[in-house]
């Protein structure tokens, strides 16, 4: 039975997931995956890890989050090579380019397939895995705010204390369907389902927090964050922030020691707390 901690990165070939990798293979007391849905990217970027120098290379595991089969497998790898999981960083995700010609019913519904619903799917998958002081990182976004929602009933809606995991798919399926049927604005959702996605992410972590309440003992940590606009493939090369940098507060999360009083179901932007609401 392998006693080795475990540290997952989705989405870690490249940009802020490659550089949240880069930093957890220095400073995590143990072994680092990189996961990535291309397996000839996700092992280039390890070789690369190894040419700039990394000391503790991860290892390489393919992972498509909107894949159930594939979050399967790869679940079966980490229960079978180590019967748990000490940190978890969801960092996969996907955005259209502004200059996108999907039409905007399918662009929402490949980003919330992949950015809410893989990542949800993949967190049922890999939480019964979670060790004593596990610590999940959500990394959400600024544009994941609820002020972007514009009608008082459906900001209720989202935000109501007792919100099932189920309930939320619904209600963001609700975004999805208005969008085919393009009356998603009239009904109080924003104009980028990038910004819906994060949203949702938000509001999985509250839930997750919520449905398991902080014990000292158990020690597990769940919280959201967003790393900032960043020059990645994603953001472009005008963002002000690098990914490096836009590593460091899902890095701080991931690597909170144990003590007193810790962060569970909260929101993080520059290592510090704030509220999304």
């Amino acid at each position: 039975m392998s006693a080795s901690r475990v540290a997952v990165v989705t989405g870690g070939n490249k940009g802020i997931g490659y550089e949240i990798v880069k930093e957890l293979c220095s400073k995590f007391a143990g072994i680092v995956y990189l996961t990535a849905r291309d397996k000839d990217r996700g092992l280039a970027a390890c070789e690369r890890l190894v040419m700039e120098g990394c000391k503790n290379p991860p290892k390489f595991h393919q992972l498509d989050i909107a894949s159930e089969e594939s979050v399967e497998k790869f679940r079966d790898h980490i229960k079978e090579t180590y019967q748990g999981l000490d940190v978890l960083v969801n960092n996969a995700g996907m955005a259209y380019k502004k200059k996108s010609t999907a039409p905007f019913a399918e662009q929402a519904e490949n980003t919330i397939k992949v950015n809410f619903l893989g990542t949800l799917n993949l967190c049922k998958s890999l939480f019964p895995l979670l060790k004593p002081h596990a610590r999940v990182v959500n990394v959400a976004s600024m544009a994941g705010m609820l002020r972007r929602i514009t009608t008082e009933s459906l900001k209720d809606e989202l935000t109501r204390p007792d919100i099932t995991e189920s309930e939320l798919v619904g209600l963001i399926q609700q975004f999805v369907d208005a969008t085919k049927a393009g009356d998603h604005e009239s009904k109080g959702w924003p104009t980028q389902s990038y910004a819906v996605s994060k949203l949702a992410l938000n509001i999985l972590t509250t839930i997750q927090a919520r449905d398991r309440p902080y014990d000292k003992d158990t020690d597990v940590l769940i919280n959201s964050c967003c790393p900032g606009w960043c020059r990645t493939d994603m953001a472009g090369p005008n963002a002000t922030k690098s990914a490096a940098e836009g590593a460091e507060t899902p890095v701080f999360l991931a690597l909170i020691p144990p003590r007193s009083e810790q962060p569970h179901g909260k929101f993080y932007f520059e290592l510090k707390e704030i509220s999304w609401k």
